[in-house]
């Protein structure tokens, strides 16, 4: 693979005539990549004319924005209210005891990353998440834990 910061450079030059081009070239080098590298933030700033604190600012105000790679298996469980009446904060205890993980980290082996997400739209499935973009709905810790790390 490319070096990714110049990836994510010839990302953001393709993008650079849209209006409001940063959030859409954010979310096409996350796609790309899997992330977004803190050292292309000055290459994206320089192809959208903007500083690189505004890249920064952004990425960093985002949670569904990583600067970091994702693990193999990305679990994200759903923090909104329906899910949490529905048993979601029992649920977010037991993943991350189960997996050692808190939100935002991934395991040493790089086998899950564990991160929060609010609203998933599955509310009358409530507790929901996403595992690897794949949503669940009625999900309990037993049966997560044994999909993404057996």
């Amino acid at each position: 693979m490319k070096n990714p910061a110049i990836r994510a450079r010839q990302i953001a030059e393709a993008h650079a005539g849209m209006d409001g081009p940063l959030l859409p070239v954010l979310h096409a080098i996350q796609s790309e990549l899997g992330h977004i590298p803190p050292d292309a933030f000055p290459e994206i700033a320089a192809a959208l004319d903007l500083s690189t604190a505004e890249v920064h600012g952004v990425v960093s105000y985002y949670p569904d924005f990583r600067t970091t790679p994702p693990g193999r298996r990305v679990l994200r469980v759903c923090r909104a209210e329906a899910c949490q009446a529905m048993g979601g904060a029992a649920l977010a205890d037991a993943l991350r005891a189960g997996l050692g993980l808190d939100w935002h980290e991934t395991r040493a082996d790089g086998a899950v990353t564990l991160e929060p997400a609010y609203c998933l739209g599955l509310c009358a499935c409530a507790p929901a998440a996403l595992v690897d973009g794949a949503p669940r709905g009625r999900v309990t810790a037993d049966t997560l834990l044994a999909e993404v790390a057996p």
